[in-house]
């Protein structure tokens, strides 16, 4: 975050770290909805089709003379059929689950970067400051587990502290 001359960066570079951080994190959080929208759009469709089973099933056989059992042979969605096929819409519903609560925590971390960017920008002038601010701000926030392929300051502050 420094330039060539050697000299430590300004509080600006921290304040467009920050924005750079809330960037990333807000893309992260389209992929996750498009993620989570494909899943619900499958949930959808097997739903439909489920229910468009049913209601074929149920046109050809008035309900009074169906079998109280449906352990015997039949056309159409048997008792495990259905089961499965619930058991199936349950996982994916609970993936949409997580991927809403990722997608919440990433908004979050998200704003929080942008705060402490006007922070920064507006209350801090001393880049040692605001270094500081954004390290402990990453350490409160966990933000390292956000990152997987990009190291944050509060990631390289504690491995220069252990050098």
């Amino acid at each position: 975050m420094s330039d060539d001359t050697g000299a430590a960066p300004a509080v600006s570079e921290y304040v467009e770290y920050c924005h750079t951080q809330a960037g990333l994190l807000s893309g992260r959080v389209e992929t996750m909805t498009d993620e989570a929208n494909e899943l619900l759009d499958e949930i959808d469709v097997r739903l439909a089709e489920l229910r468009s089973e049913l209601e074929a099933r149920s046109g050809d056989t008035p309900r009074t003379e169906r079998p109280p059992s449906a352990t015997g042979p039949g056309d159409g969605l048997e008792v495990d059929d259905l089961e499965a096929a619930g058991k199936d819409l349950e996982e994916k519903q609970a993936l949409v689950d997580a991927k809403q609560a990722r997608i919440q925590a990433f908004q979050e971390l998200s704003a929080g970067y942008a705060e402490l960017a006007a922070d920064l920008q507006t209350d801090v002038d001393d880049a040692e400051e605001a270094l500081t601010r954004v390290v402990e701000f990453e350490a409160d926030a966990d933000a390292p587990a956000y990152f997987e392929d990009r190291q944050t300051l509060c990631e390289a502050a504690l491995e220069a502290d252990e050098e």
